[in-house]
């Protein structure tokens, strides 16, 4: 087990190898599964998948701090996607320390292309 080398005030971790971690706990968690069934199918919201379809087009799917027209991408948002595993943390900005800078995972990339594209407009 790696040890944390700092905790940032986004709830990502910087372990002692440089990797990020995110408490996983830090907000609750919204899931569409039954407690008798332990089969989950989760299905992002129109807001999650039109973030995740951002990444697509940039380097290293690189998804975006702001939307089109400049507001802040929801924390709810992007934690959310990182809990399901369609993204992950890349790194701390070190102008905002508070802002989660992530990057599509392989399952994102894979939901985010198979999906039909959101226009921006029906947001």
């Amino acid at each position: 087990m790696k040890a944390p080398k700092k905790w940032c005030n986004n709830g990502a971790i910087e372990m002692s190898d440089g990797d990020l971690e995110v408490d996983e706990y830090v907000d609750e968690q919204n899931t569409n599964t039954d407690k008798k069934n332990e089969s989950v199918t989760v299905r992002p919201s129109e807001t999650q998948l039109l973030w995740l379809q951002r990444g697509l087009d940039q380097a290293g799917g690189k998804l975006p701090l702001f939307d089109r027209i400049g507001q802040k991408v929801s924390e709810k948002t992007v934690r959310s996607c990182i809990r399901q595993g369609w993204a992950e943390p890349w790194f701390n900005n070190p102008i905002k320390p508070d802002w989660l800078v992530c990057r599509l995972t392989d399952a994102g990339r894979e939901l985010a292309s198979s999906s039909p594209m959101i226009p921006d407009e029906d947001i």
